[in-house]
């Protein structure tokens, strides 16, 4: 049995949540956001808090069990913080800018790359390398960033590319590390 499936969720103040036909939708000041529950699994909500309960014992229910409660903790913070992933571009000439809502990338092709923001997702611009990806749906925010990440991902040799704040890029030797053997 799942331990994060057995813990109940706190519904905070300005937060609504209903259950209905296996669906948990979740709206609060930032937003709203739903979500299809698998038919194993039930959910209760009394006295604000929520909690969920297997319905249907098998091998699938008890993997959902834990993943359902996550989603929807998720959701709540969501609609009520909101998440976001901080990116950099580490390069000789690359450079983002906000044009808009819009992100406008120049990482050394012969055009420049144009991100259109998707509904719920804000982009920030701090100096010419750094950006942040803003929004409620922590999926789509991890979602966003990742795309934006596979423009021009970091390469080992230099470590130019785009890359989240804080990660570590494994660097190789170049090929006059080999020489002289």
């Amino acid at each position: 049995m799942s331990r994060i499936g057995k813990k109940p969720i706190n519904v905070p103040s300005g937060v609504t949540l209903n259950i209905k036909d296996n669906v948990v939708s979740v709206s609060g000041p930032l937003g709203s956001l739903t979500h299809n529950i698998r038919p194993e699994i039930t959910g209760v909500i009394e006295n604000n808090v929520l909690s969920f309960s297997i319905r249907t014992e098998s091998k699938d229910s008890k993997a959902f069990y834990g993943l359902t409660r996550a989603l929807v903790q998720n959701m709540i913070d969501g609609v009520t913080k909101g998440f976001e992933k901080k990116l950099e571009l580490e390069g000789v000439g690359y450079r983002v800018a906000q044009q808009g809502s819009n992100l406008v990338f120049k990482l050394g092709f012969s055009h420049d790359v144009n991100i259109v923001a998707p509904a719920g997702i804000k982009f920030e611009v701090e100096g010419n390398t750094k950006f942040t990806v803003k929004g409620f749906d922590k999926g789509l925010v991890g979602q966003v960033a990742s795309n934006i990440r596979k423009l021009k991902k970091p390469e080992p040799y230099k470590g130019k590319g785009i890359k989240y704040v804080g990660e570590v890029i494994r660097r190789k030797a170049g090929k006059s590390a080999t020489k002289g053997k």
